[in-house]
């Protein structure tokens, strides 16, 4: 444990930031299973708007240095491919 008083507040505030990180993570990927799901039961509606939650949760995962961007472009790819089979 760090003995220094600045380095005990980083502690802290790092594992804020890392719990508030994986929450974040696993409702991206729960938006993501959505899609998917969505597009296995042939649900266009439902899909297009899990696809822009997720697009949006994506975005947003980018924008707070959570994923590299082109995991994100990576993944929005993925899904609107899968998304345009079903159209």
């Amino acid at each position: 444990m760090p003995q220094i008083k600045s380095q005990i507040k980083r502690v802290k505030t790092n594992e804020k930031r890392r719990v508030q990180n994986l929450s974040f993570k696993s409702s991206m990927r729960t938006a993501i299973k959505d899609v998917e799901d969505a597009v296995t039961n042939k649900d266009l509606t439902a899909a297009n708007v899990a696809f822009s939650l997720a697009s949006k949760k994506l975005d947003k995962a980018v924008s707070k240095g959570i994923e590299h961007k082109n995991y994100a472009a990576r993944q929005k790819s993925r899904l609107a491919k899968k998304l345009n089979s079903i159209a």
